[in-house]
């Protein structure tokens, strides 16, 4: 018997707990890219803690700042995305992904706050510490989302009455609604969760499964993206009721086919992954457009600071650095090279500055995007070195390491590169 816990409205639930005048009216969380990076004024960001959260790590806490510092850029133009609304909000039509300044034409009394990430990560990590102690085995599937695996712990026929101790006990200590989907198997209990919201508990039993999905449009379940649902849609398959009646075609699909199959007939859909394993660790960041190539190589240091920071901080050895450029225009480029040496911040800065400048196929063009990543995490026999690479690598590791801990105390600012800073009226033009 397995559960999925999904907190409702997370974002905005999260803010209700320190504001109630946040309660009953409706209330949108919205997100920026996180340009301030890139600025020289300073700015307080915090390190998460919970390796589960699937938030990025570093957190700026933006929840201080007033709408208008936050929403209105330097042209008096209102930017941003929703990322979260709540119910009272959604009633207008306000949705996740719709611009900030559509949201506020649909609903012109809508309270919008900028978002505060480490309130975010530390009532998920509560909320983790919570249910581990409740359930013998759980995965975090997101940073509101959680699968518990009841089995040989809990009787069907007590399950419902257990379900709504831990949502009462959710909401008793951390003050967060909590939709609860209970079912023989893992994704089916997540499908299931949709129609316990909101902030409900609904169970359906194995033999009622055929029934209860005949009819649910395959878009609704978890892991069917849009290729794949035109694709089904070619054989006549609409429903989850249609997957279910054409088991020989989606076995000869091989291990997707097969799986997907499985996991909408609630077969062998029994494992919780309790621990996953980073195979990597990447940053990006999207802006105007910038025409100035200096500028952009500026950006591609920064952002290999603090990349450089999250790789240190997961304790790994990556071999592989890639890029990717953006283009106006929805141009792109993107390269990697591979490289054998001890991780460290002079040389990787070095590598992503070269890798922009190889790889910037378009230097007419201006830019929105960059993104780095780093991959293939290295075991600690695969280096081959001679004796003067690996003293130099060691020594400049070691520095990197020094510098990581003077930004573990005081932020990932205190230390940077001459060619990282630049005066403020030229900050103010990109």
């Amino acid at each position: 018997m397995f559960i999925h816990l999904d907190l409702d409205c997370f974002f905005v639930s999260a803010h209700r707990t320190i504001d109630d005048s946040l309660l009953h009216i409706p209330v949108a969380v919205g997100g920026r890219s996180n340009l301030n990076i890139f600025s020289t004024k300073k700015e307080i960001r915090k390190i998460s803690s919970n390796e589960g959260a699937f938030v990025s790590s570093i957190l700026t806490n933006e929840g201080q700042k007033t709408f208008k510092e936050y929403f209105v850029d330097e042209k008096g133009k209102i930017r941003g995305i929703i990322t979260t609304s709540s119910y009272e909000a959604r009633s207008y039509g306000v949705k996740t992904a719709m611009s900030v300044n559509e949201a506020l034409t649909l609903c012109p009394h809508l309270k919008m706050l900028p978002p505060n990430y480490p309130l975010y990560h530390d009532l998920s990590q509560k909320l983790k510490e919570l249910l581990v102690k409740e359930i013998p085995l759980v995965e975090q599937f997101s940073i509101d989302e959680f699968f518990g695996d009841l089995s040989g712990y809990i009787e069907e026929d007590e399950v419902i009455e257990f379900a709504y101790n831990i949502k009462n006990k959710i909401q008793k200590e951390l003050g967060l609604p909590i939709s609860i989907g209970i079912a023989n198997t893992k994704y089916l209990s997540k499908l299931i969760t949709e129609y316990a919201k909101p902030d409900g508990v609904k169970y359906v039993s194995k033999d009622n499964i055929g029934n209860f999905i005949r009819n649910i449009p395959i878009a609704q379940f978890p892991g069917i993206g849009k290729g794949f649902q035109e694709r089904l849609k070619g054989y006549g398959i609409k429903t989850l009721g249609d997957i279910k009646n054409k088991r020989e075609l989606f076995y000869s699909w091989k291990k997707p086919g097969i799986d997907l199959y499985n996991r909408v007939c609630g077969i062998r859909d029994n494992k919780l992954t309790t621990f996953r394993e980073k195979k990597s660790i990447g940053i990006g960041r999207t802006f105007d457009c910038i025409y100035d190539r200096n500028e952009l190589r500026r950006r591609v240091a920064i952002l290999s600071r603090y990349l450089c920071f999250l790789v240190k901080k997961s304790k790994v050895n990556p071999l592989t650095y890639a890029i990717k450029i953006k283009y106006e225009s929805k141009l792109k480029s993107k390269n990697y090279i591979n490289v054998n040496t001890i991780f460290n911040e002079l040389d990787f800065k070095n590598h992503m500055t070269s890798l922009f400048s190889n790889n910037d196929t378009h230097p007419s063009h201006g830019v929105v995007q960059l993104s780095i990543t780093v991959s293939n995490f290295a075991r600690a026999n695969e280096f081959t070195y001679n004796l003067f690479e690996y003293e130099e690598d060691s020594k400049k590791s070691a520095l990197t390491n020094q510098m990581q801990k003077l930004r573990d105390k005081y932020g990932i600012d205190i230390i940077k590169t001459a060619f990282e800073i630049k005066d403020e009226k030229s900050d103010k033009k990109t």
